[in-house]
């Protein structure tokens, strides 16, 4: 099914992407319609993760009668696939709808529309995935909990940060960093996991050199982490499925146990972000944004804490354009790596006629495109305003599913004029 798209002959189209459809904008006019109609079914849909946490919400959507059960369908698909990626989950409970529900069973089965994502979440949360079809009373609840991380800096205690390119490590007494090291390595090619193993348990070892005694480590590092555990995470993207199994996902709890099973607690690097501005502007709420290779967030609540949900942004929906272009691992469309990351820059460059050589990698492409702007190409300025655009019509959506008082932007498709 594509898209279906409402009449907005007063947005103002991009001229880098004359075609851009925010998904806020087509919601907020499927939502009055569906309001205007006569009999709206309601719906609830709620998303199931471990230690029992349900996010959950209601919606509603046509009668059956209206015959626009191809919008329908469009605008749940779209909202559970935000709920999916947004705050993660392993089982669907869908109510109010039989029918829809049976549609959206489909697009998760294996060779359905969302396969990728039900084949990854089974593999994060280590449970099959399913989707449930239910009358409306028996679908759960609301129930989130989140916890404390960080924000403690009294004693003796190691950071260390697992990048793609370096890995990083400080030793920390009373808040006050007394060594820092940091060491290139490439993780991302490499297929045994002891070369991994033996990177990380290097650096926390020469970090622990320099202490009288470790009573804490923090690990931060891009990917997704359940209870300590590495679920998904670039760094091992080499090595093969079996042996992540086996020696990978527990990897960090076989550092923790090196050193006495102090306190250890690995955070997805994104989440760390958004806790240090947190803890710098002296605030909650806050979702952290990063745009670099990938769109990369975290997020931290009203009362100051983690949430544990993923925030794989990248994945969420951006624009309804059924020919927007499509993200090479998931095979769906118009989603926020290519709106919010160097992707878009380099999409954006061959809209404007900005010739870049295909041979350069994107970083060095994206590098073209912000000398240009500093050289006040008005073509380049213009792929900026446009990936601007995009965040203002994103932010508002995002704002459905988190309370956000402030919003930090870093990346280094932000660095520059740009």
């Amino acid at each position: 099914m594509q898209p279906f798209l409402f009449t907005q002959t007063s947005k103002r189209k991009l001229r880098l992407d004359p075609d851009f459809h925010p998904i806020i904008l087509n919601n907020i006019e499927f939502e009055t319609a569906v309001r205007n109609s006569a009999n709206p079914v309601t719906i609830l849909i709620s998303i199931e993760r471990p230690k029992e946490q349900f996010s959950t919400i209601r919606c509603k959507i046509f009668h059956e009668e209206e015959n626009q059960e191809q919008a329908n369908f469009i605008y749940l698909e779209r909202l559970i696939k935000t709920l999916i990626w947004l705050k993660g989950g392993f089982r669907i409970y869908f109510g109010g709808n039989t029918r829809m529900g049976e549609f959206i069973q489909k697009a998760y089965a294996p060779g359905g529309l969302r396969e990728f994502d039900a084949h990854f979440m089974a593999r994060v949360y280590e449970h099959p995935f399913e989707v449930l079809n239910l009358p409306l009373e028996e679908v759960p609840g609301n129930f989130e909990t989140s916890y404390p991380v960080g924000r403690h800096l009294d004693g003796y205690r190691i950071g260390f940060d697992a990048g793609g390119s370096d890995r990083k490590v400080s030793a920390v007494v009373n808040g006050e960093s007394i060594y820092s090291e940091e060491v290139v390595w490439s993780p991302k090619i490499e297929a045994d996991p002891t070369y991994h193993y033996e990177g990380i348990m290097d650096s926390i070892t020469r970090a622990a050199s320099k202490l009288p005694r470790v009573d804490a480590i923090g690990v931060s590092s891009a990917g997704i982490y359940i209870d300590n555990r590495v679920a998904v995470a670039s760094l091992f993207r080499k090595v093969p499925e079996e042996r992540f199994d086996l020696e990978v996902r527990d990897i960090f709890l076989r550092v923790q146990k090196e050193f006495n099973n102090v306190p250890l607690v690995v955070v997805n690097d994104g989440d760390v972000t958004a806790l240090a501005g947190a803890m710098s502007l002296e605030s909650n709420n806050v979702l952290g944004i990063a745009m670099g290779t990938s769109e990369a967030a975290g997020y931290v609540d009203g009362v100051g804490n983690i949430t544990g949900w993923l925030n794989e942004l990248s994945f969420v929906p951006v624009d309804y354009n059924p020919k927007a272009m499509k993200d090479e691992w998931s095979g769906d469309f118009g989603v926020g790596v290519h709106y919010f990351s160097q992707d878009a820059v380099i999409k954006l460059a061959k809209n404007a006629g900005i010739p870049l050589n295909e041979e350069d990698s994107p970083a060095e492409k994206l590098k073209v495109v912000q000398k240009l702007c500093q050289e006040e190409n008005q073509d380049a300025y213009e792929i900026f305003r446009t990936i601007g655009t995009y965040l203002g019509y994103e932010l508002a959506y995002y704002s459905k599913f988190y309370e956000i008082d402030y919003v930090l932007i870093l990346g280094r498709v932000t660095s520059g004029i740009g």
